[in-house]
């Protein structure tokens, strides 16, 4: 298999110092905190039309995940898990996703989100505006999670 780069456009400002200090998904915090997503200068062209979304899909960098065990015991539930059965942010590639809430921007380049669960400056990888005829699946099934499921608030 080919290596390859990854290129951050920004970061993520978020009230969590550390990964440990960081709720286990970001609809877990209550009330959500207001964080950000700063976007570097010369990538805020690729934010235009990005208005009147509610919700986008941000991918960031888990750049402090500890080193990768393929199998763990998550700590709400005693059983090993294989990491590909787990959200967990420990991965071969610490990439992750949130799925946020856009309240706009803060400032150019600044935008206003809701509903992470990473450390603060965590690097920004992409930015996607959510689509619920196309992301969402109502009726999907959880697996071994169901039982750990975080709440909808409403």
């Amino acid at each position: 298999m080919a290596n390859f780069a990854v290129t951050p456009i920004g970061h993520l400002e978020t009230p969590w110092a550390t990964p440990a200090d960081c709720p286990r998904n970001g609809r877990q915090p209550d009330p959500l905190p207001e964080c950000r997503a700063v976007v570097a200068p010369e990538y805020q062209p690729g934010l235009l039309g990005l208005e009147g979304f509610s919700h986008l899909i941000l991918l960031y960098w888990m750049d402090r995940a500890a080193p990768v065990p393929l199998v763990l015991s998550p700590r709400f539930d005693g059983d090993q898990r294989g990491i590909f059965a787990t959200r967990a942010p420990v991965r071969p590639n610490p990439i992750a996703l949130s799925v946020v809430r856009f309240d706009g921007f803060a400032a150019p380049g600044v935008l206003r989100v809701r509903n992470l669960d990473c450390a603060n400056g965590t690097p920004l990888l992409d930015i996607k505006p959510y689509l619920p005829t196309t992301d969402a699946e109502p009726d999907a099934a959880m697996g071994w999670l169901a039982p750990h499921a975080t709440p909808r608030a409403g």
